[in-house]
């Protein structure tokens, strides 16, 4: 399994060695295609966000709140598996796909349809906020996600899906001494010193199960276009994978 930023679709594709991987011997083709871009973005995100690179440990107890749509489920699944050892907090549109993200562990779950995050995280930590935001909608959720932060929080900003630019006041940092960070795995992943040691960490989580892809959809490449339908429509639970 690997990853390239262009071409997906292609029969054949040259890829970088350092961003190959060996599929799991316990896992399937499409599990393997679902892995690389959701979990190496969320691991990455948690290491962005609560990691302490000088001791290389975790926080013995954290929230996270993650901000996303409806069309993004499946990173939603990705996070709540990542992020086992934290307390997690995910909004989502459909409340049966809240549900489903709830057996997997999910300790709160939002719909922002039914009432504003903001506000549900204000009453879930008693006003305290959480000490990481994942945000990748832009526009105003930006500046939503800030106030949902704790005292010293970070936003970890890794996508823009509304088309927005991200509404960052740097004076609404000063309050909470909180701070606002990228991500973008395109870049990152032409480091081999950094997605080695993630790799590390995450085959070591899959070889004791604790990571597995959820599929949801697998379609034929002729029927693409249902495929993105699907997605558009939000009607999709896990990974959509096109075979080809």
């Amino acid at each position: 399994m690997g990853y390239i930023q262009w071409g997906a679709f292609a029969e054949k594709v040259a890829a970088y060695p350092h961003m190959l991987w060996t599929v799991p011997d316990h896992w399937t083709d499409e599990e393997a295609a679902a892995f690389p871009v959701n979990y190496f973005t969320a691991y990455l995100r948690l290491l962005a966000g609560w990691h302490d690179s000088a001791s290389g440990c975790w926080p013995d107890s954290s929230r996270a709140h993650s901000c996303r749509r409806r069309r993004r489920g499946h990173r939603g699944r990705t996070n709540r598996k990542t992020f086992s050892a934290s307390k997690c907090t995910v909004h989502l549109r459909r409340t049966k796909k809240l549900a489903r993200v709830k057996e997997l562990g999910l300790q709160h779950a939002i719909n922002y349809k039914q009432q504003d995050y903001e506000e549900a995280v204000k009453n879930l930590t008693r006003g305290e906020g959480v000490d990481a935001v994942f945000e990748m909608l832009g526009g105003e959720h930006t500046a939503k996600s800030l106030r949902c932060l704790r005292d010293f929080g970070r936003v970890i900003q890794y996508g823009t899906a509304t088309g927005k630019p991200p509404q960052l006041d740097v004076r609404a940092l000063y309050a909470k001494s909180a701070s606002v960070q990228g991500l973008w795995l395109t870049y990152l992943s032409q480091k081999p010193e950094i997605m080695q040691p993630a790799w590390i960490q995450l085959s070591q989580w899959i070889a004791q199960h604790k990571l597995t892809p959820v599929i949801g959809h697998v379609f034929p490449l002729d029927r693409a276009t249902e495929a993105y339908k699907l997605l558009q429509e939000g009607k999709n639970y896990g990974k959509v994978v096109l075979k080809i």
